[in-house]
């Protein structure tokens, strides 16, 4: 008998050889009926799992992560089978599980319709209902690379011949079909109780534009169809909600032609960007930072001592001046860095907090620009701070709260990810630990339930990742808290110390929106376009009924606009409920409607965006509720 250790800490005793579905059996059958795969002393394990030692075992299900990957991993490869059968000649690229589902890149002569998604569909579902067991088998490299020149998946050979030549190469077999996969899977196909192709792109071979296009089919998969059902009624709602759409209608930015991932912003939408940007400098001044700016160009020799030249230059833009090479800023450290250094620094100023909110560029690929969400060019909202070592828990505990609070003025909810050392970084062991454990610590005392993501940090330091979630269920990353051992050491960077000697500092790098860009198009999509009154471009509209109150009108516009209320006024000649409605769809907070009764009386009639007419009142009573509402940044039931 061996022991296993489940993730409660409690130790049953199985037969060894057992597999982990047979362990999941005897901790409950209705455990058993849910799971899709497992975690072994921490790796990736499957249900088929042979488990020959003590070890710890973790059981996953659909509401693990891990669990959802598993299952959508094998989605992939029922859609990889199912073109496979409907069209012979088609050649597989790869097929992953992504956050949303999973997607497959085929090499074909034929261009994947809509009609032609629903009849892969369909062959899917004929793959699930047979319930085909997902058998794993291995090959030397020369064998595997053998078999795949036999099924004519030139694709998969040129993925075995990178492996090194002593490598044991793992392969999926179900039913009559067989992939190069390192897996997990579900047990059999049968698992996949509920699938659906959402749409087809095209994806570079590699993702590098060298390559030939493949067409890449998504899809999602669920163990439910109720589940399934849900998640197609949140896109629906989420198609409505599409920000480019909104904020065309809305006429708040524009992306063109003349400049693809370069936005373009409207007046309407400059006011949306400059509330959040005074926003975020009054709590940021609140929070004792200092505001600074860089240059948006800086000389190549800088990016070479930042270590961006080899960790991130594919991203980057380069231009010659004076011909001496310069790179256009991909990010704002190296900006802020070179601004410490401009003087001399005491310990006594720490901890020092520049905050800027800079322009930054960095190169995407065409096929991956969305809107405002993926750009090629930025603001992001950045602060640097630094400070001792000693210091460290209670500032990164400062940076939490700070982003907490802003955050809860828009409604959001959060998760928190802390991401590990990556391959590429730079740096010692030390400096790495003493790292990721102070962002350990502060998420630990502050009582932040985290995930680690291990080997997702940036190439100079472990992260936290703040994960927001907006009002349709969807999560968006905006957050960061990074900190930094390395930089400081690459710009010799020093602070004198109580001991009059010179000591190194330590860095944090944060953002809180993460980019002004992306944020606002979050908020469009989280609001569908309705903005609290704080942040909408128009806070009331004022419309006369007939031409006689268009004196009255113009009059209460003034009373409105010196007491700072963003007010607009209609006095157009049309009807009033043509009026109302256009108000309506540009998603304005509060109309006034003026007649000659309201004009005799010297009052006004309020209509509200969200609980419609609410009836006459004095002027000052409703400056007073249109101020404190936006005094306050109130985001919900705050109509009168």
């Amino acid at each position: 008998m061996i022991n296993v250790t489940l993730k409660d800490g409690k130790i049953i005793q199985v037969e060894k050889g057992s597999k982990v579905s047979d362990v999941a059996m005897k901790i409950s059958p209705a455990l058993y009926k849910k799971a899709l795969g497992a975690k072994v002393d921490g790796k990736d394990a499957e249900l088929m799992t042979q488990i020959n030692e003590d070890c710890t075992l973790e059981i996953l299900t659909f509401e693990d992560s891990d669990g959802k990957w598993t299952l959508r991993h094998t989605a992939s490869h029922i859609l990889a089978q199912a073109v496979k059968k409907l069209y012979p000649n088609t050649k597989l690229a790869i097929g992953p599980a992504i956050d949303t589902g999973f997607y497959y890149d085929f090499d074909t002569d034929v261009t994947f319709t809509p009609e032609m998604l629903e009849s892969i569909e369909k062959e899917m579902t004929k793959i699930i209902k047979e319930d085909l067991s997902l058998e794993r088998f291995e090959l030397p490299r020369e064998e595997a690379i053998k078999l795949m020149k036999e099924k004519k998946e030139d694709y998969k050979v040129e993925l075995i011949e990178e492996l090194p030549e002593d490598a044991v190469i793992s392969f999926y077999k179900q039913g009559e079909f067989t992939d190069l996969c390192a897996g997990p899977h579900v047990p059999s196909t049968g698992k996949v109780k509920a699938v659906k192709l959402l749409s087809v792109a095209g994806a570079y071979w590699r993702g590098d534009e060298k390559n030939k296009m493949l067409q890449r089919i998504y899809g999602t998969a669920f163990t439910k169809k109720s589940e399934l059902d849900e998640y197609l009624k949140m896109l629906e709602e989420a198609k409505k909600r599409d920000h480019r759409k909104i904020g065309r209608e809305l006429e708040l930015f524009s992306i063109l032609e003349e400049g693809p991932g370069f936005p373009f912003f409207l007046p309407k939408g400059m006011v949306v960007r400059n509330q959040l940007e005074n926003f975020w400098r009054e709590k940021h001044t609140e929070a004792e930072y200092q505001e600074i700016r860089t240059p948006i160009i800086l000389n190549e020799e800088l990016w070479h001592r930042s270590g961006h030249w080899d960790h991130y230059k594919e991203n980057m833009y380069f231009t010659k001046i004076d011909e001496e090479a310069f790179a256009v800023k991909p990010m704002n450290c190296p900006g802020a860095i070179l601004t410490y250094k401009n003087s001399m620094h005491s310990y006594r100023e720490f901890p020092l907090r520049l905050a800027e909110l800079g322009l930054v560029h960095r190169h995407e690929l065409s096929g991956a620009l969305h809107g405002m969400m993926r750009v090629r060019c930025f603001t992001q909202d950045d602060a640097h701070i630094f400070m001792t070592r000693e210091q460290i828990k209670d500032e990164l505990l400062k940076v939490i709260k700070l982003i907490d609070g802003i955050y809860k003025v828009f409604g959001f909810e959060y998760h928190v990810e802390l991401s590990t050392r990556p391959e590429n970084s730079m740096g010692s062991d030390e400096d790495w630990e003493a790292a990721t454990n102070g962002l350990r610590e502060a998420l630990e005392e502050i009582g932040l339930n985290y995930k680690v993501n291990e080997g997702d940090g940036a190439f100079y330091g472990p992260k936290i990742d703040f994960h927001l979630r907006d009002c349709i269920g969807r999560t968006w990353q905006c957050g960061t808290i990074q900190l930094d051992f390395q930089m400081p050491e690459r710009f010799d960077l020093n602070y004198v110390g109580s001991d009059g000697e010179k000591h190194r500092p330590v860095m944090v790098h944060r953002v809180v929106f993460g980019s002004i860009e992306r944020f606002i198009a979050i908020l469009i999509e989280n609001y569908a376009g309705a903005f609290p009154t704080w942040l909408a471009p128009i806070q009331v509209r004022i419309m006369n009924i007939t031409d006689s109150q268009k004196d009255y009108a113009n009059k209460l516009g003034e009373i409105l606009k010196s007491k700072g209320i963003r007010a607009e006024i209609d006095t157009r000649n049309e009807k009033i409920g043509y009026k109302i409605r256009e108000a309506q769809l540009q998603k304005i907070p509060y109309m006034i409607v003026v007649g000659d009764k309201e004009m005799n009386e010297n009052k006004v009639a309020i209509r509200s965006r969200v609980n419609g007419d609410l009836g006459v009142m004095e002027i000052e009573d409703f400056v007073s509720h249109i101020t404190d509402e936006i005094k306050s940044k109130c985001y919900d039931n705050c109509s009168l």
